[in-house]
């Protein structure tokens, strides 16, 4: 094991030895070899350089002989380690067997993977497993190796996992599952994961990559996207980070769709409505087009399938020459042949304009299976700041659209609300200003939202603590403004909703 095969890609450690991982598992944990072990280690610049793919930092600091520098070089930082100094850590004859490591001239071992530490949501010691050098994706030129390599963990990879709702369910499928990420965090809130992906390698190191976390094994199945899933085949959670990059051609496999413009990511989104069990979550990253002369909201709304609700976040919108850079970058297309890099450059142009593409948007998709008649699509645009993970927030924010449709205006005004945690009142206006402009209220958790309000939303926010009635609070501010209470109570209540939907405010049970 450990050799070339005929596409240029190493072969891979042998994933029907749940034995050797476990015991490889054991010795790595017992070097500390951990996400914190390693900030521990290298200090917090050389750990954020390995996250650039920036090695110098993590080399100096790893010149001792000591278990844990001897890891960090090999499996880490891809380095030759002496046998001697490996036997001293590791099982190494077994991982050698078994294709973890590779022998290199007379005296010396080589990674065949990359294995990295990865904290899991509840201090869990996870490692994530990838092809050499592609760890980190994009920053090393990933697309001039050959187009079948599986990446690690990536900030897109990361998002995901944090927005995604982790309530306890029975079936979980993870769709494009690349280096098992999304599988592994799902191992642990879901009885049964299915992991599907169109790379036969990818689904190879998400059995690794669950074999050395420790975690249960995942039902594996080769094909695109929903393919390999069958027909009477539904679940409680589908989550993905496909392919989504709108791209002239499917040049690379792990971030070129293949399909027409987003056209991938919409026939994904549309698809998921009918795996959905009633209540479950589907959950995306997505591309998607602005296009000339057609409202990019509109656009995505049209993707929602029936019985579904959806809250779609567009986190960051580039222009097309921004998205065609970007991603010729990825690739490592700027390092090459500067006339092959034009024409590459001048084919994205060329396909953005055929489309009548302005601009790509870039951002969260999130379905809900409902069994409502009259389902709510939220479609916002959010660039600000967000406090991860945000998979409870998501849930909430489902959670309150229950109660909005269950209460009408009259059942509003009889409710008990309370002000949200961390939500503080901001009043902005001149200085010396017997008055202020306008009042504003912040969320210091979750979306992290702002929002301005009139004197009647201030003062009422400001004394929901559960005690009252919203309409009892309303009748004491008519009162206070010497304004009409029935006057008050018919034009609030759609304040009131804003406020509960983007929560501002909980009803208080």
């Amino acid at each position: 094991m450990g050799g070339v095969t005929d596409s240029g890609l190493a072969s891979l450690p042998a994933s029907d030895r749940p034995d050797i991982a476990a015991r490889l598992r054991d010795a790595l944990l017992a070097a500390s070899f951990t996400a914190d072990g390693l900030l521990d280690l290298l200090g917090a610049p050389a750990y954020a350089a390995l996250a650039r793919s920036e090695t110098v930092p993590a080399l100096r600091a790893t010149r001792g002989d000591t278990p844990l520098e001897t890891l960090v070089r090999l499996f880490l930082l891809q380095q030759p380690v002496p046998h001697a100094r490996v036997a001293a850590v590791l099982p190494v004859e077994e991982a050698l067997e078994a294709g973890w490591l590779t022998r290199v001239g007379a005296d010396e071992v080589a990674a065949s993977v990359d294995v990295r530490p990865y904290g899991g949501p509840d201090g869990e010691d996870w490692f994530i497993v990838s092809d050499l050098g592609c760890a980190v994706g994009g920053a090393g030129g990933i697309g001039q190796r050959d187009e079948g390599v599986v990446l690690g963990v990536g900030g897109a990879s990361t998002t995901l996992a944090g927005i995604t709702v982790r309530t306890p369910v029975a079936s979980a499928l993870d769709l494009g599952t690349g280096s098992g990420i999304q599988a592994l965090h799902a191992t642990r809130h879901a009885t049964r994961v299915t992991a599907t992906d169109l790379n036969p390698r990818a689904l190879h190191i998400t059995a690794l990559t669950l074999a050395l976390s420790g975690a249960p094994a995942a039902d594996l199945r080769e094909g695109s996207l929903f393919e390999p899933v069958r027909d009477d085949e539904s679940f409680d959670l589908i989550v993905s980070n496909p392919p989504f990059v709108i791209s002239p051609g499917a040049r690379l496999t792990y971030r070129d769709g293949g399909m027409g413009g987003d056209d991938l990511c919409r026939s994904l989104v549309q698809q998921a409505g009918e795996r959905l069990n009633e209540g479950g979550f589907a959950q995306f990253l997505a591309n998607w087009q602005h296009v000339a002369g057609e409202d990019w909201q509109d656009r995505l709304r049209s993707w929602v399938p029936r019985g579904c609700d959806a809250w779609i976040v567009q986190r960051e919108v580039q222009d097309v020459t921004q998205y065609a850079e970007l991603w010729l970058r990825d690739a490592g297309d700027h390092r090459g042949d500067p006339a092959e890099y034009q024409a590459r450059y001048d084919a994205w142009l060329d396909e953005f304009e055929a489309r009548k593409v302005k601009a790509v948007g870039f951002g969260w998709i999130t379905l809900r299976r409902t069994g409502s008649a009259e389902p709510v699509v939220t479609v916002e645009e959010w660039p600000h700041p967000v406090e991860q993970p945000l998979g409870a927030t998501i849930r909430a924010h489902f959670e309150r659209l229950d109660y909005l449709r269950r209460n009408d205006d009259a059942a509003l005004l009889d409710s008990h609300f309370k002000l949200a945690a961390e939500v503080v009142q901001e009043q902005v206006g001149l200085p010396g200003a017997e008055d202020p402009e306008h009042v504003v209220l912040r969320q210091h958790r979750g979306m992290r939202r702002a929002t301005k309000v009139d004197t009647v939303g201030a003062g009422f926010a400001g004394v929901c603590d559960g005690t009252l009635s919203a309409g009892r609070i309303l009748d004491a501010i008519a009162q206070l403004m010497d304004e009409d209470p029935v006057v008050l109570r018919d034009r609030t209540p759609a304040q009131i909703r804003l406020l509960v939907e983007q929560g501002f405010l909980e009803p208080a049970h």
